[in-house]
Formats: structure tokens, sequence, C-alpha cells
């Protein structure tokens, strides 16, 4: 291989060695990013997969709790009473029993029947009642009450007594097929009783038509109307050890079953045609049954009172389905069309999700999927069998995933964004910043050939083929050489630049005024002179001339301000002032100031106005005074100061002036003023007027006070 070849060879190498940090950072990040949304499809497969076979277990499961909710005694009690309100409001009517009649005189036997099937009805404070009819109409027609109420300890109904109210009686009014029944039933007791302490109190509430009186004199029971009622031994809320009065007056809990002889009912069994039962219009028939105690009293318990809280109902049924379920129920030997319920499961909250992660969720192939799906069941019950249907789609769960993947979507934006950020901040603040100065390095190192200084800048460790490598080379070829040395001769320089222009500045007017002047005792001129010592003064051996005004101290005294500015608007002329007008009278105003200082202040202002205002036009000056301050009005006609400007114009340095320092113009003449106004005490500010601008000039005026 010749030594050319070879050489180019190296050279191409080199030249590829050179963005080799470059594609490193570039492909790294690439590889990031990819991965990051590689694993998201992954993991959102997953639990595609995952959350399709949750789903059909889910699907079957609850199709088997609801099977076996519907077998037990309070599932056929809502088949047999199917209700389309999720729960009943007062007055009740009778519901269908799965049992052929209920043995109401065993305590045991009939609490069992009716918290078996959940018919009761639950109201505040211990009370609750089922009204009921059974399933057989040989049974009888009756209609069945029984529940709960709470009560301090019953008071029984004396045999003879011709008045029902001096104890506690229960009445009951049923409505049905436009007929009324009422009746009222007192509490009576046994002849022989237990331990009312240790075993509670049993008696049976005898039925008597409700005439709607006291006196029941010569009234008759009524021979079917049968309750009985047991009242615990144990107090409802806890009492205090030792406490026999309490024990008496406490509220026990009390049990009753009543059955209801309702004529309507008995007679449609003995009619030639076949008894329809249960009855069709049983939903229309309405039972009301109070507990009332003693006396006029308000009843102990009332199954019109709010608050009823309704038992299990098919209804309920759709707090189990999830969305896009289906739950069909039917009688055997009906109709598809003749559903008893129909439910479906809600939809939920209408949640916010990406079109574009729907679509991508769709199409990710999953195994062991079919949609819809659809389970059946049968259930018994002593009036017929009920066939169960539930419908479900498992597509359903796309969106469902695609919300929460919604969701979870703003954390793989916030990782890709940091992915982004990073490689843009790295990419613009290292990469670029690199490649720009290894290009300008090396044209840098091919002409400074000076070396001086930064021997202690050794960056040699750093060299190498790659960008890092020819950064580190260039800059300790060029730092050694040029770096520390440049910057200590722009300092130098520009502090002896400000210096001697701000110095210049401050003699050009005083200097000005003593070539126009007869240098005698008695002229005027030997006022500058005076102006022209105290500037250099004050700007002598200062860093800046910012911070010599700053730093300038002003011996403060009286000065009469009516007759100075006289004076200044009679001598501008001789500064190069011309048509100056003091606009005040004679009076003397006396105020706190230093008098060449005031007057370098006012000579700033006019200049500054001279070189602003419209040709041929005046300055004037006018005095306004007030027992405590005496203002000062410069005002020039011509145009207004930028918006932008006003509030910076006695900043140092700021001019509206393109080339205002080879002018003479370097912003300072304000920035004095306001230094040495605020030195006196006083204030200093500018303001657009109408036809022009005025800088106002606020001094304390002798023996006031602020």
């Amino acid at each position: 291989m010749s030594q050319s070849t070879s050489a180019s060879i190296d050279t191409t190498l080199a030249w590829l060695a050179s963005f080799r940090l470059r594609v490193l950072f570039r492909t790294a990040f690439f590889l990031l990013a990819l991965a990051t949304l590689v694993m998201t499809v992954y993991v959102l497969q997953e639990e595609k997969q995952r959350s399709y076979d949750n789903y059909q277990q889910s699907f079957a499961k609850t199709k088997e709790q609801i099977a076996a909710q519907l077998r037990h005694p309070s599932g056929q009690l809502a088949l047999l009473n199917p209700s389309d309100d999720a729960a009943p409001t007062p007055p009740l009517h009778p519901v269908l029993l799965p049992f052929s009649a209920i043995d109401f005189d065993d305590q045991s036997k009939v609490r069992n029947a009716v918290e078996m099937t959940g018919c009761l009805v639950q109201y505040p404070h211990y009370g609750s009642l089922c009204v009921a009819i059974g399933s057989n109409p040989w049974a009888g027609g009756f209609i069945y009450a029984a529940g709960t109420f709470a009560s301090t300890a019953l008071v029984p109904h004396a045999m003879g007594d011709k008045y029902l109210d001096t104890a506690h009686r229960v009445r009951v009014e049923v409505k049905m097929r436009g007929q009324t029944y009422r009746w009222i039933a007192p509490f009576e007791t046994p002849a022989q009783s237990g331990n009312p302490q240790r075993e509670g109190v049993r008696g049976r509430f005898t039925g008597y038509v409700d005439i709607g009186t006291r006196d029941y004199t010569n009234a008759r029971t009524v021979r079917d109307f049968r309750g009985w009622v047991w009242q615990g031994a144990n107090c409802i809320n806890a009492l205090t050890p030792g406490n026999a009065a309490q024990a008496e007056d406490c509220e026990k809990k009390s049990f009753f079953s009543l059955r209801l002889p309702v004529d309507v009912l008995r007679d449609a069994l003995f009619q030639k045609e076949k008894p329809v039962w249960p009855p069709t219009d049983l939903n229309d028939m309405q039972v009301r049954v109070e507990v009332l105690p003693p006396g006029d009293g308000a009843a102990l318990f009332d199954s019109n009172a709010e608050g009823a809280v309704a038992p299990f109902s098919l209804g309920d049924l759709r707090a189990q389905l999830l969305a896009g379920e289906t739950l069909r129920i039917r009688k055997n030997g009906q109709t598809a069309a003749a559903d008893l319920v129909r439910l479906s499961g809600s939809e939920a909250a209408a949640a916010e999700s990406s079109p574009l992660l729907t679509r991508l969720i769709r199409r990710l192939p999953v195994d062991s999927y079919d949609a819809p799906i659809e389970l059946t069941e049968d259930v018994a019950t002593p009036l017929g069998n009920y066939t169960i249907q539930l419908q479900g789609d498992a597509r359903s769960v796309n969106k469902s995933l695609s919300v929460v993947a919604t969701r979870l979507s703003w954390f793989v934006a916030a990782m890709l964004l940091a992915i982004a950020l990073a490689w843009l901040v790295i990419e613009i603040g290292i990469i670029r910043r690199i490649a720009r100065l290894t290009k300008r390095s090396t044209q840098l190192s091919k002409t400074v050939k000076t070396t001086v200084g930064l021997d202690q800048f050794d960056l040699a460790d750093l060299r190498g083929s790659d960008e890092l490598g020819i950064l580190a080379n260039c800059l300790n070829d060029l730092l050694r050489r040029v770096k520390e040395d440049a910057e200590r001769e722009q300092i130098r320089a520009e502090q002896e630049k400000d210096m001697w222009h701000a110095v210049g500045h401050e003699i050009m007017s005083p200097l000005q005024s003593l070539m126009v002047l007869h240098n005698t005792d008695a002229d005027p001129s030997l006022r500058y002179i005076h102006r022209m010592q105290q500037a250099v003064r004050i700007l002598y051996g200062s860093a800046s001339p910012s911070e010599a005004f700053q730093s300038t101290t002003l011996a403060v005294q009286t000065v009469e301000i009516n007759s100075f500015l006289h004076n200044i608007a009679a001598n501008s002329a001789s500064v190069g002032l011309s048509d100056v007008q003091y606009l005040d009278g004679s009076d003397a105003v006396l105020v706190r100031a230093e008098e060449y200082a005031l007057e370098d202040v006012v000579t700033h202002i006019l200049r500054n106005a001279e070189r602003y205002r419209a040709p041929g036009s005046a300055i004037t000056l006018a005095l306004e005074t007030t027992e405590t301050d005496a203002t000062i009005t410069v005002h020039n006609t011509g145009a207004h100061i930028a918006t932008t400007l006003i509030d910076q114009i006695f900043e140092y340095g700021v001019s509206d002036q393109v080339e205002s320092g080879a002018n003479g113009n370097r912003g300072q003449g304000l920035f004095v003023a306001k230094t040495y106004m605020a030195k006196m005490g006083g204030t200093i500010a500018a303001r657009n007027d109408g036809d022009g601008v005025s800088l106002v000039l606020g001094l304390q005026r002798v023996g006031g006070g602020r």
C-alpha cells in the first residue's frame, strides 16, 4: 500500500472520528426513545391479554353469583315480585312470598320466614315491617304483616275495659279494590306468664273493627284477626349498673306477627272460575300498620313514615354488571319479548380516551378472544322456573383499557419529552457548541502565534481524535496566548476612556464660559472657574464617573432661589444658551442647596433643553412655592420624550442620540443632575406637556419640613 493511500485512509478515519461523539449521543437517545415506545406497546398487549382473561373469569363468576342470589329466598322474593322502582315508597303493598303460608303463631318460624326472604322494609329507630301473602291460594285469603318496633314495657289491656287506648295497640288499615278495612288491636297478656325480666313479655293483639272512638262497649272481636307480639327482656341501650328504675323504663325491641282477614280475597277463592293467584292488583293494594302507645301520644311505629329502606329487588343486580353487560330474566313458557327484567351495566363516567390509543389497542393481537359472550342459568320457584341470560362483550375491555392507557400515556409522553429535552440540551448546549468551537479553534490555532501567560492551564490530558480532544488541543494552544492579556488590556482601555471622557465632559462647559468672559475678580467668570475646579476634584482618582458622582459630598447651605434663577437667566447667553426666560417675581425665597452643584444641575437641564427645543422657541424657568417646598420647572417646546425612555433618562449612559459618545453626549448630564438633587435633599422628574417637555426640580425651603 502506497504512502498516499495510507495517508488518505488515516485522514478519512480522523475525519470520521471527529463525528464520533455526535453519532454516539444521537444514536443513544434514538434507541432510548424507541425502547420506551416498544416497551409501552408490549405492556399494552400484555395488559389486554390479561384483561380479556380476567373479564371472562369475572363474567362467569358474576353469572354464578347472580344465580345463587336468586335461588336464595330473598332472590325468589324479588323474582316473584318484580318492581321497576329501586325502592318502594310508602304506603306498602303486599308481596308474594316463596312459601305457601306463614305460621304466624310461632315466633321462630315467622321470624325466619321474613328474615330469610328479606321482605322486611327497614325504618328508623329499630322499626321494620313485611307485608305479604302466601304462594298457595288455598291457605286462605289472608295478608300477613310481621315486623319490629321499639318501646318501653308493653302496657296490656285489662279484660272488660271498654277503653282500648289505655294500652299499647296496633292499628291496621288495608285499601284494595275500592274498599277499606280498619282494625284496632290492643295488647293483651295471657293469664299465666313467665318472668318478664328473664324471658321477656309474650302476648297477643286482639282485633276489633276500628270504629274511630274510645268506647268499645259491647264490641266484638274479629275472629279471623290474629296477632302476636314478643318483647325482649334486654334493653336496647346500655344501662347504668344497679339502676333498677332505669331498667323498668328502658326501651326494648318487640317482634309482632299479624294475620289480616280480607273478605275480598277469601270470596274470590270460592267462585266458579279458577282463582288467579297472585292477584293481578297486588301492587295496587295499600297496607298501613301503626303501633300506638297508651293515651294519645305519637305512634311508636308507622309504616307510612319517611326514611324507609327498601329490601332487595331485581334492580339491585345492576350494581354487579359491568359496562357492556346485559342481564335478562324471563319466566319459562313466555316469549323472549316478555322479559321479566332487563338490566344493563351502567356506563362508567365519561372519561377521556385517546382515539389513537383506542385504535392501537383494538389492533393488538390476543389469544382466546370471542365476542360477544353469553351464559344462561335456570332458577326454580314455587310458581315456575325462570331463565337468567347474561350477555357480555369482551370488547368493552378495549374501552376501559384505553381510558387507563390514556391516563398513563402522560407518563410515557413525559418520559419521551424528558429524553427529547435531554437530547436537545446536549445537542444545542454541548454538541453544537463543540462542533462550532472545533471549527473556530482549528482556524485560530493556525493563525495565533503569540505565546504569553496561561501556562497553568494544561489540557493535554483531554487531547484525542474526537470532538472533545480537538477542542482541548485548540484551547490548550489558544487560551495560553491571548485570553488574560486581552482582557486586562481591554479593561484598562475602557477605564481610561471612561475617565477622560468624563473629565472632558465636566470641564467643557466651564472652559466655554471662560473663553467669552473677562478674567477679572468682579467678572462672573470666577463662578465657572470654581465649577471647573469642583468637577476636577470630583472626578479625579475615581474608578468610574458614576462612582465619582455618587460618592461626592456636598456642603448644603442656604440659597436665595429667586435671585439665583434671575442670575441664571441673565447670564445664559454668555454660555451659548439663548432666549432663556425666568417667569417669576422678585420675592426672596430661601432653599436648602449647594450653589455650585445647583448651578450644574440647572445648566445640564438647560443644555438638554437646548438640544431638543424647537428652533426659535424660548426656554422658560418658573418658580412655584409652598410653605415647605420650592418647585423649579424648566420647559422647552419640542418633541416629547419617548415613553420607553421617560423612566430611564436619569440613568447613567442613557441617550437617544446615535454615536452620542463621539459628539460629547455620554448620557451623563441628567444622571449628574439627579445625583446632586438627591444629595441636596431634593427631587427631579420629567414629564411630557402639551407642546413640549418639562423637567421639575423640588427643593426644601429653609424653615420648612417634609
